[in-house]
């Protein structure tokens, strides 16, 4: 065997990684997070963290404690802007602020953002805040999502759900289940906006057509997410 000499590439300090903690059942948030970040030069790292087959208050909250280790597993050569925890009902179980503090214990990043909080600052830079919510979950979920973001200052009082807790399941809603129902909340005069919820239901795909339908902006947790994350990988949101 013979050792051969080698040189290092210099890190470019103008292309900062991201970090995104993905559901151990999600199929859905990497295949939208590649078109999403498709022209994006930006490092994308991914952790998992383990997550229940069926989505109910007991199975988010369990995520709480296992943040830490997940985050723990993202490379640590250099630090981070944002690192992003891809699961909106979770967050809205455990909270925003709780879900950043678990995560900064391991991981060296400047801010977390999540679906709840980026969809938040998504809305407010759409200038909407009376949404249809769409989700898959069960109303044991459904309460505590519509409950947090009420206390950011947006209205959910119209909503829709597909009622179901298996997260295979849910990964293979159909995208025309989701248009159809979108666009069916989405015409009550009293909302401005759609929001589709959760990251392993497949919205990318289903959002312009939606949109063309009812004339109104739609959020879903993956772009919201895609979105918030890039903005604060390039500047102090």
């Amino acid at each position: 065997m013979t050792t051969l000499p080698y040189i290092l590439d210099p890190d470019d300090p103008a292309v900062v990684p991201m970090g995104l903690i993905v559901l151990q059942v999600d199929e859905t948030i990497e295949p939208e997070f590649r078109a999403f970040f498709a022209n994006d030069k930006t490092p994308l790292y991914v952790s998992r963290i383990p997550s229940g087959a069926e989505v109910t208050t007991d199975t988010l909250a369990q995520m709480e404690a296992d943040l830490p280790a997940a985050a723990a597993l993202l490379p640590k050569t250099r630090r981070y802007k944002v690192v992003g925890y891809g699961c909106t009902s979770a967050s809205s179980v455990i909270g925003s602020e709780r879900v950043e503090q678990m995560v900064k214990q391991t991981c060296n990043t400047e801010t977390v953002t999540n679906p709840l909080r980026a969809a938040t600052a998504c809305a407010a830079h759409r200038g909407v805040s009376k949404f249809a919510l769409l989700s898959p979950y069960i109303e044991e979920v459904n309460t505590p999502l519509r409950q947090a973001f009420a206390e950011q200052g947006i209205s959910m009082e119209v909503f829709g759900t597909f009622g179901e807790a298996e997260e295979a399941r849910v990964a293979r809603i159909s995208v025309e289940s989701v248009v159809e129902a979108a666009v069916r909340l989405g015409k009550d005069s009293a909302v401005d906006a759609v929001f589709l919820s959760c990251t392993n239901l497949r919205t990318r795909a289903a959002i312009p057509r939606i949109e063309a339908q009812i004339g109104k902006p739609v959020l879903s947790s993956n772009q919201s997410l895609a979105w918030h994350m890039k903005h604060l990988n390039v500047s102090q949101f």
